[in-house]
Order: structure tokens, then sequence, then C-alpha cells
């Protein structure tokens, strides 16, 4: 199933995507005084990880953290051997990173050109670039719609844009931000349906237990820490339990 509800079709060279790698080395970081990470060590290396916790827990900090789009306060991240520190641009383009609010992402007046906006930053060409926004587009259903007003689309349709845009630029893994917090009841399906049939390796950071519930890996952080990690069906009523 594609971003738009339609069965996606295989790669024209039938490869299958490299999987990624990335290691938490004792990494802490602060806000000015405010600490929101506290000495996490981790391996993420699964194909689908889910990252749970409270308001104020550091879990979108977290996820920040691992596509460089915040530097750790102490420690390492490392992303396939690559430290975010020193390779930013070689790890942003293994990982690709979600926001929870899609129109902090799209910022060109029409759908092809949004989605070549990546593309663009990356210095591909123009020629390569015209040919996999099409590409894209093609698969996910939207081949006719290339030149509709982005600031047009609605709230579900603005999120898989968005998740559009990151796909374009192949990522190995992606990392998601809430990405059904602003969503109704039936665009949270969809975009469910399409977070667990993606190739890409994924990490979601998420208050919506059921779109993780079958994921290999949930983390629980409450204070900065990490306090349960293992499959969903472990993680999930460990952190309900702290609810209680």
């Amino acid at each position: 199933m594609n971003l738009w509800g339609r069965r996606r079709a295989p790669s024209e060279d039938g490869a299958a995507l490299p999987r990624t790698s990335i290691e938490l080395r004792g990494v802490s970081h602060a806000y000015g005084d405010r600490q929101v990470l506290r000495d996490v060590s981790l391996t993420l290396s699964e194909h689908r990880i889910g990252v749970i916790g409270g308001n104020g827990s550091g879990k979108s900090t977290l996820a920040r953290l691992l596509n460089g789009l915040v530097l750790p306060t102490a420690g390492r991240v490392l992303v396939d051997g690559l430290d975010t520190r020193t390779d930013l641009r070689a790890v942003r383009r293994r990982v690709g990173f979600v926001f929870q609010d899609p129109d902090a992402q799209i910022v060109y007046p029409t759908v092809a050109e949004d989605v070549a906006f990546g593309l663009q930053n990356q210095g591909v060409p123009a020629e390569e670039r015209a040919g996999r926004v099409a590409e894209v587009l093609q698969r996910y259903g939207r081949a006719g719609h290339a030149d509709h007003p982005a600031h047009l689309l609605s709230g579900g349709q603005t999120q898989l844009l968005a998740l559009a845009g990151v796909l374009v630029m192949r990522p190995a893994r992606m990392v998601l931000d809430e990405p059904t917090t602003l969503l109704d009841l039936a665009n949270q399906r969809r975009v469910a349906r399409v977070v667990g049939e993606l190739e890409q390796d994924v990490v979601v950071v998420t208050h919506d237990l059921d779109l993780i519930a079958g994921f290999e890996r949930v983390l629980v952080l409450a204070d900065g820490r990490v306090v349960a990690d293992g499959p969903a069906r472990e993680s999930i009523p460990a952190y309900l339990a702290t609810m209680t």
C-alpha cells in the first residue's frame, strides 16, 4: 500500500534498501539549564522502533538527535559509524525526518515543487530530480496532481506529502515525530498503514500506542532516561503501568 492507498510497485532493480544502525554513546542534552536527556546509550538497528513517554520525557529531543537536527551536549550519535557532529550531510542522506507539523516541511507552492525541494538541496541535477519526482508521484498515485497547490491539501494529505518529500530522497531510515497527532481518525489509520508498509527502517515517536503495537522494539522514556526497552508487547504495558 502506498502513500495514497494504492499498492506500491516494486523497485526497478529489485534491490532491498540498506539497513541502518544508529548508536548513542553516553548521550545527554540540555536546553540551557534544563536537562532533557541523561546519559543515554543505545544501538538502534531494528526495522520498526517506537519511542513513547510522557510530555517532557525527552522523546522528541531523542528523535532529533538521530539525524543531527539536535547535537548532543555530551556523548556521541553515530549513524552507520558517521558522527552527527562531523558528518551531518552524510547522516541526513541516510536518515530522513518527518516533523509533527507537516507545514514546517512544506515550503513550495505546488506538490511537485515541494517534493523536489530536498533533492534540490542535495544538489541532484535537474533532469534526475524531475525524473525522481515524477517517479514518486506516479508510484504514489499523484501523477496528475503535480501542479496542485500544496496549501490546499487536507491535513492528512499534507502529512502524506511531507512523507513523500522525504521518501523521494531515498533514506535508509526515517524518523517520524508524532505523525498522527494532528489528524482525524480516518487519516490516523491511513498514515498508520503507510508507516507499517514502508520499506525503510523507521523510528516513530508517538502517543498513539495503537500505531506501534506490533513494533519489534519500543523505548519508554521518563525524565530523560530510557526506563523500558523491549518489544511492544512488553514496553507498552510497562509504560501504562507508570501511569496508574
